[in-house]
């Protein structure tokens, strides 16, 4: 994980005034060091006392100011990435092509990973950024947003629909495709379909349901089991054995799972409890992470172009850096790809 470590200018009542780091520290009752580490996002820091600490920037109105590198030059040459997790494919493909969009357009990439609000404030706050891009922007409340907007940090989010001053969206369409990806289920015969969701409030999963949804509405099927597989293997591995174990009456004929990782979760319980996929059930993912393709039986998914979207989040950043974009919502659309995991119900 890296951070800046940046400080000290203050603009208040239209004077100049020093609000140093030791001001801070007298004021949350803690030492110089502790303050720092709480504002560039230390492991060791209590919540309470990362609260004290944000509390008397708060009071005292301070804001760490740019780091030596923006002063000279009007531009930081750094993009700043938060998010909750890296865990997965997802992020391994998204990463990648972020890392390699920002050295080919000369910038550098930070990751945070955390999902306290107070630690993506201060370090975005402190400017050591010429932008930003957030996944799990739920985090961030919209006063939060608008103080970043207000000190012209640009803002891409990948899992929030914003756009506005400076701030825009990169998105997959996941309604059409959890609408699309439900609907090859039912024309394959399946009539007791299940879905397979992240645990917390997702937009993307939160779309697939509803495209889902919206499928089994439009041809007057009933809502199947909705089980929490939080886009993990090991998670939704155990969720299904649970189901088989206690509700067995509540097995479906089919699975859409929200992402690949879920989906082989899924298709490994069903093999320990003696299910054949896809004789006895079917089981679609989301994303054709690479091991999709080779899995037993080879996966069929919804493709989305993670990629792109890593290319792309770039690009509309520094778009927005630049002042050559404003903020605007672009949704990248997913292509269903068919393997052997799905089978006709007679």
């Amino acid at each position: 994980m890296l951070y800046c470590k940046c400080y000290n200018v203050l603009i208040k009542g239209g004077f100049m005034d020093r609000a140093t780091i030791k001001d801070v520290a007298k004021e949350a009752g803690v030492s110089i060091g502790t303050v720092s580490n709480a504002l560039n996002g230390g492991r060791y820091i209590s919540t309470d006392t990362r609260e004290k600490v944000i509390n008397a920037v708060k009071k005292l109105n301070y804001i760490p100011n740019l780091n030596g590198r923006y002063l000279k030059t009007g531009a930081s040459k750094t993009i700043g990435f938060f998010t909750n997790t890296v865990t997965g494919a997802y992020f391994g493909t998204l990463l990648d092509a972020m890392s390699r969009q920002c050295d080919k357009l000369g910038y550098q990439l930070n990751i945070f990973i955390t999902k306290d609000p107070a630690v993506i404030m201060t370090n975005i706050m402190g400017r050591c950024f010429d932008g930003v891009i957030i996944y799990e922007g739920p985090f961030l409340k919209s006063q939060e947003i608008a103080m970043i907007q207000n000190v012209g940090v640009k803002m891409v989010f990948l899992d929030r629909e914003l756009a506005g001053k400076g701030m825009s969206s990169i998105l997959f369409n996941s309604y059409q495709a959890g609408y699309e990806a439900t609907k090859y289920l039912i024309r394959l015969g399946h009539k007791k379909i299940g879905f397979i969701e992240y645990a917390d409030d997702i937009l993307d999963s939160k779309n697939r349901k509803a495209g889902y949804q919206a499928a089994l509405e439009e041809n007057h099927l009933p809502a199947g089991v909705i089980l929490q597989g939080n886009f993990e293997e090991e998670y939704c591995f155990n969720g299904i054995i649970n189901l088989i174990h206690f509700h067995v009456d509540l097995l479906p004929d089919a699975f859409l799972a929200g992402n690949d990782l879920s989906a082989v979760g899924c298709i490994n319980a069903l093999n320990v409890e003696g299910y054949q996929v896809p004789d006895d059930i079917s089981v679609i993912g989301f994303d054709d992470i690479d091991i999709a393709q080779y899995y037993k039986p080879s996966l069929t998914t919804v493709k989305n172009p993670i990629a792109r979207q890593g290319v792309l989040a770039v690009d509309t950043l520094v778009a927005l850096i630049e002042e050559k974009e404003e903020g605007s919502i672009k949704q990248l659309e997913g292509r269903l790809i068919v393997r052997e995991s799905c089978a006709v119900k007679y």
